[in-house]
């Protein structure tokens, strides 16, 4: 029997054989990211216009410091006004103390890797089509290793799901005009608490929060509650790329469409 050697075929950027509308994929993951992370940041810094009456922009939430004058802000804020510590020279917007802590959070998620990898990266660009590198570094050195602090901030996206569901609470809490409140549900009111599920059920189906879910067992049948919130957890993460984006689109959305009705650009009709 003759013995044929395998040798190492290179492929040129982009080469394949392909011939499906590979490119389609990468493309709509770079179009979608491209153009949320571009909002956001430019939200971020816009500093103006994420409140209106009892709602506020989960970018901006929560509030630690508003700037002077800031009638609006200060309202949610609660430290009071900036604090004289952060440089003057700097641009200072409530947003740029939070978004880092969930943008990380989904920066290093194990979807969302394979995602930009391929659309940003070309890390392949899609499977069997040919990348602009010869070597593959993998996560197991500088700088792609610190991806693995994404349980770190897994805990702290936690967090933030507490604080945005009170923000819902909140967001029921219309000005009496006699300086109380009542009760009362809004179009964005219900914005935000669709936002809060979305994103829950993202971050709770998360790869990460699955083994922590798991009771970090290797064995998790063995131990019933564990085995019960780990079945939970692998439920929500059956759909977590389709959880990821469409908590991207409401996140983004909600601090849209709090900021045109702030602008006056939009009209927020109060169901009850």
């Amino acid at each position: 029997m003759q013995v044929i050697p395998v040798t190492d075929v290179s492929r040129g950027f982009g080469s394949t054989s392909r011939r499906d509308a590979w490119w389609v994929a990468p493309l709509v993951v770079f179009l979608g990211l491209g153009t949320f992370v571009g909002y956001s940041t430019w939200a971020a810094f816009q500093n103006a216009h994420y409140t209106f009456g009892p709602y506020l922009s989960p970018f901006y939430a929560p509030v630690l410091f508003a700037s002077p004058g800031d009638t609006a802000g200060l309202e949610h804020a609660w430290f009071g006004v900036k604090p004289a510590w952060i440089p003057a020279f700097l641009p200072f917007s409530p947003a740029l103390l939070i978004l880092p802590f969930p943008g990380l959070f989904r920066f290093t998620c194990y979807y969302y890797r394979g995602a930009y990898y391929k659309a940003f990266w070309a890390d392949p660009p899609s499977c069997g089509v040919g990348e602009p590198r010869k070597r593959y570094w993998g996560e197991q050195s500088f700088p792609l290793i610190l991806q693995n602090v994404h349980r770190y901030f897994l805990y702290i996206a936690c967090i933030f799901l507490f604080l945005l569901s009170y923000d819902v609470w909140l967001a029921t809490r219309w000005p009496d005009g006699a300086g109380g409140a009542t009760f009362g549900i809004g179009v964005g009111t219900i914005l935000l608490a669709v936002n809060v599920v979305l994103l829950s059920s993202y971050t709770l189906g998360c790869h990460a929060m699955r083994h922590i879910a798991g009771g970090f067992h290797d064995d998790v049948s063995r131990h019933g509650a564990c085995d019960m919130a780990y079945a939970c957890s692998t439920a929500l993460n059956y759909k977590h790329q389709l959880f990821a984006w469409l908590s991207l689109f409401t996140v983004g959305f909600a601090d849209l469409y709090v900021r045109l009705c702030s602008m006056g650009i939009w009209t927020d009709f109060r169901i009850f």
